[in-house]
């Protein structure tokens, strides 16, 4: 299983007052550096055009990223697909895969957020099909360097040369990032792409029956099966101590979903909303180290993952506190549960009666 982390980019404020969003991008380049020293699989950063969030432009960092990082694969979480062109997107995700030395990634999505869609010319109405001819012209421009294609949401493409191509043989790893509904889940499995489940809120075990309905139609539809991945990404955050670390995030986590909540008309959000996320059932991995190697490995054990995107940064908090949640992550966390994995695939299956 891949263990990484992934972030927005979440501004910090100080009084209620966002700060500036400069030493934010200088930090984000500073934890990703810490991030690929210790040994972590995966970097991922969203896009967002809102003013709690730092980062609009996740293919810039990652560029930025790329010249200070050796082995960490580089990747978005998520690509708003449908607010952008899939061929600008590939390109820059190439350009990037060239930078790091074939380590670029695309999660492509249809985001939760929309600001995107007004701001750059497109309609809701058109949420649904703006994604699905978009993701199929990805992954077509992925595989052809010459690409005819037309849709209905974007001018046609004749014997049309995308250039760069991927520095990786077989083009770039593209993942779908999914909320959880079948018709989501269904498009993955049909275009043969890896999928991760954004669980956020909830009883992450209500996820199985969709984890189950991917790998059913994955191989239904004649898909290689040892090419089959499936993730999540769950919020987290790491300490010392863990109910000092969660007392200390929690003014954090919750003034970012009241922000978000009043945009969407949720109700104030409170400690026991909190508190039931920490617990074994809930989607919130929050505490010390042995809490976060427990969770993660009953999440592996329900879930079948093949990769954790440990989400890191909501509410911004402070940079020395995110160091010290990556420093944990990746010394005590990620080793304990790899070492977990391999004592599991150790042990000899009984033969079948």
């Amino acid at each position: 299983m891949e263990l990484g982390i992934s972030m927005f980019g979440d501004n910090h404020y100080v009084n209620g007052v966002v700060q500036p969003t400069g030493p934010r991008l200088r930090e984000l380049l500073e934890e990703i550096k810490l991030m690929d020293e210790l040994g972590l699989d995966f970097f991922g950063i969203g896009e967002h055009h809102r003013p709690d969030y730092a980062v609009s432009t996740p293919e810039i960092i990652l560029a930025a990223a790329a010249p200070i990082t050796r082995r960490i694969r580089l990747g978005s979480a998520v690509t708003v697909l449908s607010s952008t062109d899939p061929v600008r997107v590939y390109q820059q995700y190439a350009t990037i895969d060239h930078l790091s030395n074939g380590r670029a990634e695309i999660t492509a999505g249809r985001g939760s957020f929309i600001e995107s869609f007004p701001l750059y010319g497109y309609n809701l109405n058109d949420y649904e099909v703006l994604f699905e001819e978009k993701l199929d012209l990805l992954v077509r421009v992925n595989r052809e360097e010459r690409i005819t294609w037309k849709g209905t949401m974007r001018p046609a493409l004749q014997n049309q040369q995308v250039l760069p191509r991927a520095a990786q043989a077989e083009g770039l790893p593209i993942w779908v990032a999914v909320g959880g509904t079948p018709e989501s889940v269904l498009r993955a499995a049909r275009l043969g792409l890896p999928v991760i489940f954004a669980i956020i809120g909830g009883a992450p075990v209500q996820f199985q029956p969709m984890f189950d309905y991917y790998r059913k139609a994955y191989r239904q539809l004649g898909h290689d099966e040892s090419r089959m991945q499936t993730g999540v990404h769950m919020h987290c955050f790491f300490g010392d101590d863990s109910n000092q670390v969660a007392n200390d995030y929690y003014l954090h986590y919750a003034a970012q979903m009241d922000r978000v909540g009043s945009t969407r008309g949720w109700p104030p959000y409170q400690r026991r909303q909190f508190d039931f996320g920490r617990s074994r059932q809930g989607a919130l991995v929050i505490g010390d180290a042995n809490e976060a190697v427990d969770r993660i490995l009953l999440l592996q054990e329900q879930l079948g993952l093949t990769r954790f995107a440990a989400h890191m940064d909501v509410g911004g908090p402070p940079h020395a506190a995110l160091m010290k949640s990556i420093e944990i992550f990746g010394t005590k966390v990620a080793p304990a549960v790899r070492k977990a994995l391999q004592r599991q695939e150790a042990v000899p299956t009984s033969p079948a009666s």
